[in-house]
């Protein structure tokens, strides 16, 4: 049975009920009818006429109570009384209801219910082929969009429902099932609704304004005026309700999107010292759940995905629910929101025009429209960089040499390539760091030169920044830029001549490679001329692992003496090494232990347990530089260590930084300068690199000269006998 008709409701009953009449009966001697009718539902029988008729002008119609009949202004019933005051016709049940008809007021007169109580949103209204509300249950004033429990059809602003009016003086208690806990508790309802919108106002802000770094967020940053924000609420106005639903929530899955890359940008920046890219590092998670799991083990790695998973849902769910709701408030608002937005677009309009900035910080915001902007911009460099670095790799200028004409001036020389975990320039120069790594790196240098070795030192720019460590060591050997993961996928795919492929390639070294880092299969070996590789399953460590490292560079180093060096060979080796103990989060951290005492690496069991715990460092930025420093000291002491005891006069070693350390770490805005030595105990292989302007010893200079680490391999090349041939 409809409950929209605004004519009046007949009682069904069998017997005709008592008549009183009310003290404030509009004329003498008219019959008013008898008592509130019962919710029909229930089967009750209703004895009350329409309650259309009896709301003053200006209220709404009441839901129970007494009924009086609205007199006109000639004084007699108002449409839809009872012609027949003494006998009235019953009302059907509900269980044999017919429609009721629809009673039209007379020409030139308002129907009851309406005036004060109709909608002024009139996109929510009858346009859209919703039933007029029931009399019975009649709207909130000046809330059209409400239903009877007081909440609204698009979930915006509610709050509690006008009282209906029954006689003078009287209001009728909203009905628990119609109302809700709206009608018992409207003043909680209300600061309920407005609490919400506003933290959905504060929400969309903050994902209009984000910044990609973890250095921008800071109060001026939020004190702007996004011109998104002017341009949407204009677009919500003179949209029909249903578009406009549609629009905000399209607008608000995009708004949130853009809010999780925001946030990787934050986390990319803060580790890698570079933004997200959306084509290239989605493979890189795989990695940082590896990281997490040696971090903080299996469980710990587990619950920060699934809290990671949550944290996107609900940051797309809880951005497109306040864009939706803030729409609604602005149409349910319209005259308001007008004014309003018309304002918010002349503030932005003059701030943009005279430059006005708060700390440096402009008020007019375009950060959306910038963002989106350098994503697309990203995401085209990306694609067209691939095809231009195919044509890079392609052209060598050693590609073509001869064996014979590679290296003529190491011949006989045993190499070792050494790459330092994060061994960055801020080990050298950062206050916090640098007096312990510059105090062990004067001490390794004594040690050096008390065994005859000699070293020159200087810098290189690493193509990578806190992490990837694997584009800077093909960036380094292979004398390419590898600034990315397609890059790199690109140049281990092709035959481009690697360091180690040209000492392969004279055919007078033997190639090995000691990776403790590498956990499975590596098809990168063949890239890079590698004859043999030793990686973690190869080095017969049965120690603990020292958080991401699988085992302590001095068992590493120790290992390879074993395995490969200290065995006779025919041939010279040329052997590239990656230290790990210095990879973060730096604790525990090793400590070097008598070499006789090294052994299968249970001597270590103890060191691990006694050392600190990634939760108590990776938190605090300034525990992180303390034990990052302490890790450099322990790799570059084991290194020297090994080469004083184990090195001969045709040992060479080269070693380097492959990255500088996280953000947190080396200092927002670092460079990306690492250090490079090479040390040799026969003065001729130092003095073919006389020219290059290195410092003498293992510390470089702040002004030593920097190359990018991608010119080494042909610098080195040509300085020790190679003849390009492209």
């Amino acid at each position: 049975m409809s409950f929209t008709s605004s004519s009046r409701q007949l009682p069904n009953t069998d017997e005709t009920p008592e008549r009183e009449t009310p003290p404030d009966a509009p004329s003498p001697g008219t019959e008013q009818p008898g008592p509130a009718p019962q919710d029909a539902s229930a089967g009750a029988p209703d004895h009350t006429r329409d309650a259309a008729t009896d709301a003053e002008p200006g209220q709404d119609a009441p839901s129970s109570g007494p009924e009086q009949p609205a007199p006109t202004a000639e004084g007699q019933p108002a449409v839809g009384t009872a012609h027949d005051t003494t006998d009235p016709e019953p009302e059907r049940g509900a269980t044999d209801a017919e429609p009721e008809p629809v009673v039209r007021a007379p020409e030139g007169e308002v129907p009851a219910g309406s005036g004060a109580g109709s909608s002024s949103d009139e996109d929510d209204g009858g346009d859209d082929g919703e039933e007029p509300v029931s009399v019975s249950s009649p709207p909130s004033a000046g809330h059209a969009d409400e239903g009877t429990d007081g909440s609204t059809d698009e979930g915006g602003e509610t709050g509690p429902a006008a009282p209906a009016a029954g006689g003078v003086g009287e209001a009728a208690p909203p009905s628990g099932r119609v109302r809700g806990w709206r009608g018992r508790y409207p003043v909680a309802a209300t600061v309920l609704a407005w609490t919400v919108t506003g933290l959905a106002a504060v929400l969309v802000l903050f994902a209009l304004l984000m910044p990609g770094k973890a250095d921008q967020f800071h109060p001026a940053q939020f004190l702007r005026v996004p011109v998104e924000a002017v341009f949407g609420a204009a677009l919500v106005l003179v949209l029909p309700r249903r578009p406009r639903i549609a629009v905000s929530a399209v607008a608000g899955l995009a708004l949130g999107v853009l809010t999780v890359l925001n946030l990787l940008d934050v986390g990319f920046n803060e580790y890698l010292g570079r933004g997200f890219n959306v084509v290239l590092d989605w493979a890189l998670f795989s990695d940082a759940q590896a990281y997490l799991q040696d971090t903080f083990g299996g469980g710990g790695a587990l619950g920060i995905a699934i809290l990671a998973v949550v944290l996107v849902i609900a940051v797309l769910a809880l951005v497109t629910l306040s864009v939706v709701r803030l729409g609604s408030l602005v149409a349910r608002n319209s005259e308001v929101a007008t004014r309003a937005t018309l304002v918010a677009a002349i503030v932005w309009v003059t701030c943009a025009a005279l430059g006005v900035q708060v700390t440096g910080v402009p008020i007019a915001s375009e950060h959306v429209a910038l963002a989106v902007q350098d994503r697309a911009h990203r995401v085209r460099d990306t694609i067209r960089d691939e095809a231009e670095f195919q044509k890079i790799a392609k052209k060598d200028t050693f590609a073509n040499t001869p064996p014979d004409q590679l290296l003529t001036d190491l011949r006989g020389k045993d190499m070792m390539i050494t790459f330092i975990e994060s061994y960055g320039r801020s080990a050298i120069e950062d206050p916090v760091m640098a007096p312990g790594v510059d105090a062990t790196l004067t001490a390794e240098n004594k040690k050096l030169t008390g065994a005859g070795f000699a070293a020159k030192s200087g810098w290189l720019t690493s193509a990578t920044y806190g992490g990837s460590s694997w584009l800077g060591h093909s960036t380094f050997l292979s004398g390419l830029w590898i600034n990315n993961q397609q890059r790199y996928r690109t140049v281990t795919a092709g035959d481009h001549l690697a360091l180690p492929g040209a000492f392969k390639k004279t055919g007078d070294w033997d190639t090995v490679g000691v990776m403790p880092g590498v956990q499975k299969a590596w098809p990168e070996q063949k890239f890079y001329g590698i004859d043999k590789l030793y990686d973690s399953r190869d080095l017969g460590y049965r120690g603990p692992k020292f958080s991401w490292s699988t085992m302590p560079d001095q068992y590493a180093l120790t290992a390879f003496e074993r395995l490969v060096h200290g065995k006779k060979h025919d041939k010279p080796l040329m052997s590239t090494i990656i230290l790990t103990s210095s990879h973060q989060p730096w604790a525990p951290i090793p400590r070097t232990v008598p070499q006789d005492q090294v052994g299968d690496g249970s001597v270590y069991d103890a060191i691990e347990k006694a050392g600190k715990r990634p939760g108590d460092i990776i938190t605090d930025a300034r525990k992180s530089k303390e034990e990052y420093g302490k890790s450099i000291q322990y790799s570059v002491t084991s290194l020297i260590d090994y080469l004083v005891k184990y090195g001969d006069k045709n040992t060479v070693l080269i070693f380097l930084g492959d990255h500088q350390p996280i953000a947190r770490v080396s200092g927002d805005h670092a460079s990306r300068d690492v250090p490079v030595s090479i040390v040799a105990k026969d003065p001729k292989v130092l003095d073919r690199i006389a020219d290059w302007g290195w410092t003498d010893g293992l510390r470089p200079e702040h002004n030593a000269p920097v190359w990018k680490m991608s010119a080494f391999r042909d610098r080195f090349l040509t300085a020790y006998g190679s003849t390009p041939h492209s």
